[in-house]
């Protein structure tokens, strides 16, 4: 029997890790598809306090990783396949790899992967131009053009935030109708930087080794035209990876799970979340890494309650 296994690698788990191991909880780590998370896979991270040079987001999450398993951290690298999950356990989990673990404590770190349009360049281009985070990578356009797709809150508050940067704002959305609240459409239409491209999609992204423009297709007369920019940013919102806990954890609409009170307590004794998984609102590295200590000393008074 574990004491704490923790679901996931980005900010959050490794820090939850980082302070699982120093109580000496013996954590072990499910590291998932993608060791580190989302951030391994951006180039400079600026906002993360500590790094006045910037640092890479690969050697970070490399950086936090060393540190949980210098206090004794377990990592396996494999996925969770399914989850048996009880009030005060114990918490089971069956591993892609075949292994099965039964803990006290189950640290739900698995984040959120944003929502992109599927176009081949997204992937080709990406670090390159290509983002789906404005408050991340927003000053890195500075005086230039972009483009910036979606018509939520969050498409409207990403152009409104790049215009700090850009020298040009073009927000591209399919429909002339916004699902975005009033207050954030009136606000974006009053930024003389921000242009609106409606009723129009984007059917390609265009560069070779960097972003050098937008191909879009206008829906009603599907006359296809060409914008130059250098960044392209998805503003579609984010899928928090929660999918093989529907059914144990309580979520809201979007599936993102419900934490209790300020507190990083599920609805289920002895599960705990931490990080983008948890968090529609900030979605940073840093409020990450502070849900992850929390999970953790949360989860250190659990178990001492429990003995």
């Amino acid at each position: 029997m574990e004491n704490v296994v923790i679901i996931g690698t980005g900010p959050a788990g490794y820090t939850a890790a980082i302070y699982a191991s120093r109580a000496d909880l013996k954590p072990i780590i499910i590291a998932g598809k993608l060791p580190g998370g989302l951030l391994t896979q951006t180039t400079d991270v600026e906002n993360f306090s500590g790094f006045p040079d910037a640092v890479n987001g690969f050697e970070l999450m490399m950086m936090m990783q060393e540190q949980a398993k210098r206090f004794g951290t377990k990592l396996i690298n494999t996925s969770v396949k399914s989850v048996n999950f009880k009030n005060d356990g114990p918490q089971l989990l069956e591993l892609e790899n075949g292994q099965k673990i039964e803990s006290k404590v189950v640290i739900i770190a698995t984040g959120s992967s944003p929502r992109w349009l599927g176009l081949e360049a997204e992937k080709r281009l990406a670090a390159k131009g290509v983002s789906a985070c404005a408050t991340c990578d927003g000053a890195f356009f500075r005086n230039v053009p972009v483009v910036v797709v979606g018509g939520g809150d969050s498409a409207m508050e990403e152009a409104s935030f790049i215009t700090k940067f850009a020298s040009k704002v073009y927000l591209v959305h399919r429909r002339n109708e916004f699902r975005a609240s009033k207050i954030m459409i009136t606000r974006a239409q009053n930024n003389p930087k921000i242009e609106f491209v409606l009723d129009s999609t984007i059917i390609d992204i265009l560069g070779e080794k960097n972003v050098e423009g937008v191909k879009v297709k206008n829906l009603k007369t599907n006359s296809e035209s060409i914008i130059e920019c250098k960044g392209f940013f998805a503003a579609l919102g984010h899928t928090p990876n929660t999918d093989i806990f529907k059914g144990f954890v309580e979520m809201d609409e979007k599936g993102f799970i419900k934490l209790n009170g300020n507190s990083s307590r599920t609805n289920i004794e002895g599960i705990f979340a931490a990080g983008d998984c948890a968090d529609n609102h900030y979605k940073q590295a840093i409020t990450a890494a502070g849900m992850g200590c929390k999970a953790a000393i949360d989860a250190e008074h659990y178990l001492a309650s429990h003995q």
